[in-house]
C-alpha cells in the first residue's frame, strides 16, 4: 500500500522539511503505516514564522468584510469536498465514518461560517466622560499565533482555532497532531483555493517535542492556543513563561455524569451510552465517571451494560459501526492498562475489557477495544480519578445530593459535567455547585459557539467561544478623545 506523502505548507506552498526527515503514521484500524509525516524542527518553524509575520502586515489591515468573504469561501469548499474529508478523517483517526460525516467535518465548516459572521456583527464599547472627553475601545490583531491541535477531533478542533484567529486579523502557524495530520494537510489546498493570501495560515507537521516545542518557545510568537493533555499544558506554561505569551489551554477532563432517581430514565440511559463511548471515548467531554442515585442504580447499571454490549465495534468505514479503533498502539496499551488497574483496585468488569473477539481478519492488528464498564471502585481509586481517554467508564451509587456534589468536585479536573433530573430547583442548585466549565442538564454535548468554553482547575486556562474567542485573539485598546 502506497503511503500518503505529506509536506509542510508555508507561504501557500508545499515544502519539504528542512532536514528532509519523515516518519510513519499508522492507520488505526489496520495497524499499518499509511502516511509519512515531516519530522519538522525549529528551522521549519522559523521559516513559517517569516512567512506569517510578513503576511501579518497586510492581513491585519484587510477589512472585516474581506476576511469574512474568504472564511465563508473556505466553509463552502470544505462542504464541497465533504466526502473526501470524511473518509480521510475516519481512516486517519480510527473514528466511525458516520461520526466524521455528522459531527467532525460539518463542524469544521461551521467554525469558519460562525466566526465570519461574528466579526461582521461585533460591537465595541464606547462611553462619554462628561466634561472631559469620549472613550471608545478598539480591537487590534496581535500577530502570529501558534495553534496546536489534538488527535481526537483533528479537523474539528484545528478549525476551531484557525477560524477566529484569522477572522480577527492574525496569521497562524499550525502544528496538528503527528497522529492525525491528513485532514490538516488537505485543508491547506482548500485555504489556497479560497484565496487566503500567502503566509496567513502555515502548517508545520511533526512531533510535539520538536515542532511543538519550537513553536511554544519562539520569542516572537505572542500567543498559543493548545488543546491536549494536562501534562503537556503544564510544560507549555513553563516554556512560554519567559516570553509572557497569551495562552488558551483546553486540557484534560474526568467528567461526571450524575443520574438522579427522578430522571427521564430512557433518555438518561441512551444519552449516557453516547457520552460514555462516542468516538471510542476519545472526547475530552465524555462522562467517564457515572454516579447513579441508589434507588435506580441496579436498573441503570443493567441497562447500561445491555446497551454497551449491543454497540458494534469494528470497521470504521462501515456505516453501522458505533466504535472504531483507538488512535494508536501506545494509546491502546495505556487504556488497557487502566482496565487492568481497575481490577487490581477491586473493581468488577461488568462488560468489555479487551479487544473484540469478533473482529474480521483484516482488522486483527487494529487498535480496537470493547466498551468497558467497571463497578465496585471507590472514588479514591486511580481509575476514578485519572483521565483514561478511551471507552472505559466507572459507575458508582450515591445516596444524597450533597454526597454526589462532593465526590464530583473532589477532582483535579473541571471541564464538564452532565446531570439528569426532572426537578428544576435541584437542577439549578446542583449545576451551581459543580466545579466545571460546562454543566449540561438533561443533555450532553450541546455546544453553542456563542457561549464561553473552557475548564476549571487542571482542565484548562482561559475561555474561547463567541466574544471570548475575540478577546483571546485580539488586544483591546481604549482610546480617549478630549472634548
Amino acid at each position: 500500500m502506497a503511503l500518503t506523502a505529506i509536506d509542510n505548507f508555508i507561504n501557500n506552498e508545499f515544502v519539504k522539511p528542512t532536514e528532509g526527515a519523515y516518519f510513519d503514521t499508522f492507520n488505526p484500524a489496520h495497524g499499518v503505516p499509511h502516511a509519512q509525516i515531516p519530522d519538522s524542527t525549529k528551522a521549519d518553524v522559523d521559516l513559517a514564522y517569516k512567512a506569517a509575520s510578513t503576511a501579518f502586515t497586510t492581513w491585519s489591515k484587510t477589512t472585516k468584510a474581506e476576511r469574512a468573504r474568504i472564511l465563508y469561501k473556505i466553509a463552502d469548499l470544505i462542504d464541497a469536498r465533504q466526502d473526501e474529508f470524511v473518509r480521510a478523517e475516519s481512516k486517519d483517526q480510527g473514528k466511525p465514518i458516520s461520526l466524521a460525516k455528522t459531527v467532525d467535518i460539518p463542524r469544521a465548516a461551521y467554525n469558519f461560517r460562525f466566526f465570519a459572521g461574528r466579526i461582521l456583527h461585533s460591537v465595541e464599547e464606547a462611553a462619554e466622560l462628561e466634561g472631559v472627553g469620549f472613550n471608545y475601545s478598539q480591537r487590534m490583531p496581535i500577530g502570529v499565533a501558534g495553534l496546536i491541535s489534538p488527535w481526537n477531533l483533528p479537523l474539528y478542533l484545528l478549525t476551531w482555532k484557525i477560524a477566529p484567529c484569522i477572522a480577527c486579523g492574525n496569521t497562524a502557524i499550525c502544528k496538528p497532531s503527528e497522529f492525525t495530520s491528513l485532514t490538516a494537510y488537505m485543508l491547506c489546498s482548500v485555504l489556497k483555493d479560497a484565496g487566503l493570501p500567502a503566509g496567513v495560515v502555515n502548517m508545520v507537521f511533526g512531533t510535539g517535542m520538536k515542532a511543538g516545542q519550537a513553536l511554544v518557545e519562539h520569542p516572537r510568537i505572542p500567543l498559543i492556543s493548545f488543546t491536549g493533555g494536562t501534562v503537556t499544558g503544564a510544560k507549555i506554561i513553563a516554556n512560554s513563561a519567559p516570553h509572557f505569551k497569551k495562552l488558551s489551554l483546553e486540557l484534560g477532563g474526568k467528567n461526571a455524569n450524575i443520574i438522579f432517581a427522578d430522571c427521564d430514565f430512557e433518555k438518561a440511559l441512551t444519552t449516557s451510552l453516547r457520552s460514555s463511548f462516542a468516538n471510542q471515548g476519545e472526547i475530552c467531554l465524555c462522562g467517564s465517571r457515572i454516579f447513579v442515585e441508589r434507588p435506580i442504580y441496579e436498573k441503570f447499571l443493567n441497562g447500561l451494560v445491555d446497551g454497551a454490549k449491543k454497540l458494534k465495534v469494528g470497521d470504521p468505514s462501515a456505516h453501522d459501526t458505533n466504535l472504531g479503533a483507538l488512535v494508536s498502539k501506545e494509546h491502546w496499551e495505556k487504556v488497557k492498562s487502566y482496565i487492568d488497574l481497575g481490577v487490581k483496585e477491586g473493581g468488577k468488569i461488568e462488560c468489555g475489557g479487551d479487544k473484540p473477539a469478533s473482529l474480521q481478519d483484516e482488522f486483527q492488528n487494529g487498535y480496537f477495544l470493547e466498551p468497558t464498564i467497571i463497578s465496585g471502585l471507590t472514588p479514591s481509586c486511580r481509575v476514578m480519578r485519572e483521565e483514561i481517554f478511551g471507552p472505559v467508564v466507572t459507575i458508582y451509587a450515591f445516596d444524597t445530593e450533597e454526597e454526589v456534589i462532593q465526590i464530583t468536585n473532589d477532582s483535579e479536573y473541571g471541564l464538564s459535567c452532565s446531570l439528569w433530573t426532572e426537578n428544576g430547583r435541584r437542577a439549578r442548585r446542583v449545576a451551581g455547585e459543580i466545579q466545571a466549565g460546562t454543566v449540561w442538564v438533561n443533555t450532553w454535548m450541546a455546544r453553542d459557539l456563542r457561549m464561553p468554553f473552557g475548564g476549571m482547575k487542571k482542565s484548562g486556562l482561559g475561555r474561547e467561544g463567541g466574544e471570548h474567542s475575540l478577546d483571546f485573539y485580539t488586544e483591546l485598546k481604549t482610546i480617549c478623545l478630549a472634548d
